[in-house]
């Protein structure tokens, strides 16, 4: 598998600006824009790239070691993938709530995430961090589109993560039908490797170290505003918990993470996660790495799904 470019499309300009916007303000705009995007017509992407050319971590010392004490990373001076991705969360948020970008922010799912980390990032590096949103394409149930946000040091790319969100009943670009979806492999839990007791705060928790005070993680009368009967937890949440429980040791200082999400995890609740070595998982993939699975305790509802393996 090849190294991701630094890159945008080549068509897109690039906007700069001169600090990380705050998710508060953008969440704000969002929710006042998303009333106003409804499907109609087919979805076209600004082609635009943000970019933020110097940020320094120096001033992340606090927010790196509230986030390690949640996730359960060992302290380090360097910064994992699931802190680079809450790093150039709000970037990629902006080209989320451009007026211009045809999707609402409030209802769009979350499906999957893949994150690769080329160069350690460590504390007090000042680093370049670049978003922007490509490939909008059918779904059977509407558009997906990618975001992908990147951080550079010294103009070499450390980090990326495309992250890949469905918008419910919108077109494709070209009006062309989804592509086939295989479905669902048969599943049967396997033998957990850990238990994780998932309090009503967990959404607020991670909120606040990541940012992400959408109201579905963070109240139950804004869960039930989207159909849900209470508070999720944040996907990326449930895969960083992972991410940390494989640990730098295992993982490595380069490292792919994979995350595919089935069903949100309700809050309170208690979910059953496998950690196991990929060989054992499938005999013929890749001899290193690792799989992991999470599900609801007892009743074996599958909620997410990844992979972690040494670049």
């Amino acid at each position: 598998m090849s190294a991701p470019t630094a890159e945008a499309p080549a068509s897109y300009g690039v906007t700069e600006l001169p600090v990380l916007p705050k998710l508060g303000g953008l969440f704000t705009k969002g929710v006042a824009g998303s009333a106003g995007k409804r499907p109609q017509g087919e979805v076209r992407l600004p082609e635009v790239s943000y970019r933020v050319a110097r940020v320094d971590t120096t001033g992340e010392a606090a927010h790196l070691a509230a986030y390690q004490e949640l996730l359960g990373e060992p302290s380090s001076d360097v910064l994992p993938a699931g802190f680079l991705h809450v790093l150039a969360f709000p970037l990629a948020t902006a080209v989320m709530v451009r007026g211009d970008f045809p999707l609402p922010l409030l209802g769009m799912v979350h499906l999957r995430n893949v994150a690769r980390v080329l160069r350690p990032v460590r504390l007090g590096e000042t680093v370049e961090v670049r978003a922007w949103a490509q490939d909008a394409r059918a779904h059977r149930r509407g558009v997906q589109v990618d975001l992908v946000a990147e951080v550079l040091v010294d103009g070499v790319l450390a980090y990326q993560g495309v992250s890949t969100y469905l918008a419910k009943g919108f077109t494709a670009p070209d009006g062309a039908a989804p592509a086939d979806e295989s479905p669902r492999e048969e599943w049967t839990a396997p033998l957990p490797t850990a238990r994780w007791k998932l309090g009503s705060g967990t959404g607020r928790a991670y909120g606040a170290v990541s940012g992400d005070q959408n109201p579905i993680h963070t109240s139950s009368l804004g869960a039930k505003a989207f159909g849900f009967p209470r508070a999720i937890a944040h996907g990326m949440y449930t895969a960083a918990r992972a991410l940390a429980e494989v640990g730098p040791a295992r993982r490595g200082e380069t490292y792919e993470w994979t995350v595919e999400f089935f069903r949100p995890v309700l809050l309170p609740s208690t979910v059953d996660v496998a950690i196991r070595n990929a060989a054992d998982v499938v005999p013929a993939g890749p001899a290193d790495g690792f799989v992991y699975d999470g599900w609801r305790s007892g009743k074996g509802t599958r909620h997410f799904r990844g992979t972690i393996r040494p670049l």
